[in-house]
This record gives C-alpha cells, sequence and structure tokens, in this order.
C-alpha cells in the first residue's frame, strides 16, 4: 500500500442502544462512547464512514448452525421461558443472556465485519475499522463469553475467497477460542493468540496447543501471566510476531483488538497502558497487508472508549492529545478528562526467564511450517454482503447516536449514568494502586456489584520456566493426536467448496441436550474463581 492508507470505518447509532442486563459486565454503550470521542477529536473526518448493512441468517449460516441461528432469531425475554431446553442446548445462561433486540444486535455487528471483508476483498480499502465487532468466543452451535454469532469467523471466511492465507492475532486478555477451534486444522488461517492462561475463562489456549492436521503449527498460543507490563508484553508480541510475518506471509491480517488487557479492567488482571496496547497494532501496520481492526472485550468502558479512540488516531497516523475534548460523556472521564491512563503498581507474575521460554518455544514451533503455503486456483465466491447495501454515512450524527438513540436507553436508570467504577473519579476495585493483590473480584449471577473473593495462594517463588514448559511438553504435543481436542473444521472445503451448510467449521453438532458442564462455564462465574 503506497502513501497514506486508505480507511474505512464502520458504526451504526443504534448499537448502543442494547443492554445485556443489570450488573453485566458487557455493555455494548462503549462504542456509542468511542465514536463519540472520535467525533469530538474530528478524526473521522479523515476515514470513510459506513452504516454496515444487517447480516442475514442466511450469513450467519456460513458458519453457524442453522437451529442455533434459528433459535437466536426468535427467542426474546418475553418466550425465553418456554425454550428451556434450547436455552441449555445453546447456552444462553447468566454469560449470555437473552436481551431485547439480541438478534438484531447481531446482525449489526457482524455486518460491519463481514461488510469490511468485502470493502478489503474488492481492494476498495486498505484498512478496516468495526470496534463493534471481535467477538470471538461464539461457537458453531452455542453463544460463549458474552458472543453470540461469532463475526470474525464469518469475515476471515469473506476474506478467504480471495486471499490465500489470513492472520488472525488477538490480544484480548481471553483466549481467541471460537476463531481458533474454527480453523484448527488448516493452514489456510494462521491464528495467534495473546492471553491470560491458568484459571480463567475459556480455559483453553495452552503453549502446545499448535493445530492438528494440515493446520499443524498454524495455531499459536501466547500463555501469560498475571500483571504483564507494556515492556514484559511487546518483548514477546515483536518476536514472534515478525517470525509469523516470515514465515507465513499473509494476503490480509484481523486484529481483534480486546481493551480487557488493558490495566484496572473490571475483569480483567493484566497492567497494560494504552500506548502500550495501540504498540501492537502500530507494529502490525508496518507490514502493510490489509488490515480488518475489530474491537472485542473490555468492562471498564471509559477506559474501552479510550483505548480504542486513540487506536484509530493511530491508524490515521495522528497521536491525538491526551488532552480530551469536551464530549457527550464528558462526565465518565473526570477529574482527570485524559485520554492516557497510567499503569498500577501491581506485581507483574511474568520473570523474564519464563517471556524467554515461551518465546523460544513458540519461534522453534513457527521454523517448522512451510513458507508461504497455497491453494490451488478457484472461482471467487460472490460476495456475503453487497457493496450497495452498505450506506455511506456522508454527514455523521455530532452526538454518535442523538438524542433519539439514546432515548431507549432511558428505560435503564442504571445505564443512563456512570455506575461505580466507570468514571475515573468513581473507580473500580483494580484501580486503587495499593489493591490487596491476594483478592480480586467476581461476579456473581443475580446480584448487581462485585464482591471481594479470596484468590488460591500461588508460589511466590520464581518457577523455573525450563521445568514449566516441560511439564507442559509432557502433556504430550496435541498436534500428534488427531483425538486430543474436541477440533473438526475442514476450511479448505468451506472455502472452494462453498459446502457450508453441510461442512461446518468448530465443533461437531450435537442433540445431546444435558450435556456435563464445562470446568470454567463463563466468565462472569469464573474468571476471578479459583474453585
Amino acid at each position: 500500500m503506497a502513501g497514506k492508507a486508505k480507511i474505512s470505518y464502520f458504526y451504526d447509532p443504534d448499537v448502543g442502544n442494547f443492554y445485556y442486563g443489570q450488573g453485566h459486565p458487557m455493555k455494548p454503550h462503549r462504542v456509542r462512547m468511542t465514536h463519540n470521542l472520535l467525533l469530538h477529536y474530528g478524526v473521522y473526518k479523515e476515514m470513510e464512514l459506513f452504516r454496515p448493512a444487517l447480516a442475514s441468517a442466511e450469513d450467519m449460516t456460513q458458519f453457524h448452525s442453522d437451529e442455533y441461528i434459528e433459535f437466536l432469531r426468535l427467542i426474546t425475554p418475553d418466550n425465553q421461558h418456554e425454550h428451556m431446553r434450547q436455552l441449555k442446548r445453546f447456552n444462553c445462561a447468566e454469560d449470555c443472556p437473552v436481551f431485547d433486540g439480541l438478534f438484531n444486535f447481531c446482525q449489526i455487528y457482524t455486518g460491519g465485519s463481514v461488510g469490511g471483508a468485502v470493502r478489503l476483498n474488492h481492494k476498495q480499502t486498505d484498512t478496516v475499522v468495526n470496534w463493534a465487532g471481535g467477538l470471538h468466543h461464539a461457537k458453531k452451535n452455542e453463544a460463549s463469553g458474552f458472543c453470540y454469532v461469532n463475526d470474525i469467523v464469518l469475515a476471515i471466511l469473506e476474506l478467504l475467497k480471495v486471499h490465500q492465507r489470513v492472520l488472525y492475532i488477538d490480544i484480548d486478555i481471553h483466549h481467541g477460542d471460537g476463531v481458533e477451534e474454527a480453523f484448527y486444522t488448516t493452514d489456510r488461517v494462521m491464528t495467534v493468540s495473546f492471553h491470560k492462561f491458568g484459571e480463567y475463562f475459556p480455559g483453553t489456549g495452552h503453549l502446545q496447543d499448535i493445530g492438528q492436521h494440515k493446520g499443524k503449527h498454524y495455531s499459536v498460543n501466547v500463555p501469560l501471566k498475571d500483571g504483564i507490563d507494556d515492556e514484559s508484553y511487546n518483548m514477546l508480541f515483536k518476536p514472534v510476531m515478525a517470525k509469523v510475518m516470515e514465515m507465513y506471509a499473509p494476503d490480509a491480517v484481523v486484529f481483534q483488538s480486546g481493551a480487557d488487557s488493558l490495566t484496572g479492567d473490571r475483569l480483567g488482571c493484566f497492567n497494560l497502558s494504552i500506548r502500550g496496547h495501540a504498540e501492537c497494532l502500530k507494529y502490525m501496520m508496518t507490514f502493510n497487508v490489509p488490515l480488518l481492526v475489530l474491537g472485542g472485550g473490555g468492562y471498564t468502558i471509559r477506559n474501552v472508549a479510550r483505548c480504542w479512540t486513540y487506536e484509530t488516531g493511530c491508524l490515521l497516523g495522528h497521536e491525538l492529545d491526551d488532552k480530551m475534548p469536551v464530549n457527550d460523556y464528558s462526565e465518565y472521564y473526570g477529574p482527570t478528562h485524559t485520554l492516557q491512563i497510567s499503569p498500577s503498581n501491581m506485581e507483574n507474575q511474568n520473570t523474564p526467564e519464563y517471556l524467554e521460554g515461551v518465546r523460544n518455544r513458540i519461534l522453534e514451533n513457527l521454523s517448522k511450517i512451510a513458507p508461504k503455503p497455497s491453494v490451488p486456483f478457484h472461482d471467487v465466491p460472490p460476495d456475503a454482503i453487497t457493496q450497495e447495501a452498505q450506506e455511506v454515512k456522508e454527514d455523521p450524527d455530532a452526538k454518535g447516536g442523538g438524542a433519539e438513540a439514546e432515548a431507549s436507553r432511558r428505560a435503564h436508570h442504571s445505564e443512563l449514568e456512570p455506575g461505580e467504577g466507570d468514571r475515573d473519579d468513581r473507580p473500580s476495585r483494580q484501580d486503587h494502586d495499593t489493591r490487596d493483590m491476594n483478592t480480586v473480584t467476581t461476579y456473581e449471577p443475580g446480584s448487581h456489584k462485585f464482591e471481594d473473593a479470596i484468590k488460591d495462594e500461588e508460589d511466590a517463588s520464581d518457577v523455573d520456566a525450563i521445568a514449566e514448559l516441560g511439564d507442559a511438553a509432557a502433556a504430550g504435543d496435541p498436534g500428534e493426536d488427531a483425538d486430543a481436542k474436541v477440533k473438526t473444521t475442514n476450511c479448505d472445503e468451506l472455502v472452494l467448496d462453498r459446502d457450508y451448510a453441510d461442512g461446518g467449521l468448530g465443533r461437531d453438532d450435537s442433540d445431546e441436550l444435558d450435556r456435563a458442564p464445562s470446568v470454567l462455564p463463563g466468565i462472569i462465574l469464573n474468571d476471578h474463581d479459583g474453585q
């Protein structure tokens, strides 16, 4: 890409209206706050603005099962009591509640990601931004971790119609399990996830999870511990991604920029600054590869808006002024009203020896892949979303949704004003530099606040990195055993033969309704519960 990158930005003013429920950490309102900051900084003028076309049920079944999408289309808060077996089957419970407009919400964020992929396929833009997307936990046949439809998998499938190799990068604090699972047996997609590992949702993403069959070594997992800071994070990110780009040479990159890896996140335990977080995105920009940038996690919403605003500025080549402009949500950012945030003094449990061991093992695995895998020539299937359906927003509402869009939120008075932990002068517990490092916060179903929970004591002494990696290796190489994981994918058939409905990605469909609960069933219940 020569000269200044051309950026397409997808935003629907209705996205901030959706409400997961009282006390739920996921707040789509953060996307509206981000958009409003971008408008008041004035950077929106340098992007093409689009209102995404709504993804159809047919679009969604290119990955998800017909039964699951039909369930999402028909279920409502009023009729859910009539479908208890399906609620259990499709995992719509505390983490993934049924709320008003659920399917429309999925249509909006999925439409932005797939529509952005279409524009990249047609070389109409260099970079696409959809902060409403990035819901990486959703599986073929069930919701998971606040995610219902996996817009990332659908966008990657769209990119694979034109691009031979697609790289997926995930810097959310939670492992990108839904995307990894979908492409676990193909070399057409490489997934790279940097995440907290160990008694943490979703419980996957081991260093030794490297893919199977044709996909062996094309899944890269970077397991991290509590408290990782900017310096340690980039000590891993840059050499790993440099090797990935050297060996894999992707034709397009999908970047999931989950902001729950920031310091002070309501559900997180990392210690990244906004600049440190954005450094990962800035580094990937240097490779000049078509880029789809998505949102993801992030539950201290004032910091989510700060982060995604700053990163949009980075994509445009701007270092945004730290002094925030007056905006519609200024009360969230007081009393400092600054764009940047300061890391806490929490302990970094990632020792240099541990990080070096992880890095060396990953670089060794990457050196085993064949450079630049390719696929046979094939006819390009039609676009999932036609370009005519994407509405160009020439004159965006200066209110980022305006009074009309805000009106529907007024029915939820607790959501209208920033609550505890949502603004700088009402900090969350994780914002206190002097917080007790042996206590964390948990969210209990049915309660509307976070309560202190005692974390299991861990060995305070540094563990020898070689011993740790040796223990991991002793568990066996999953790539050697096709049955080591319940991950079934045939991406090549899906992309080349377009047999989506019959082939599918991800888990096998199961009619078994009474499944045993997983070890780590959800973010809300288990993120900070070591029991």
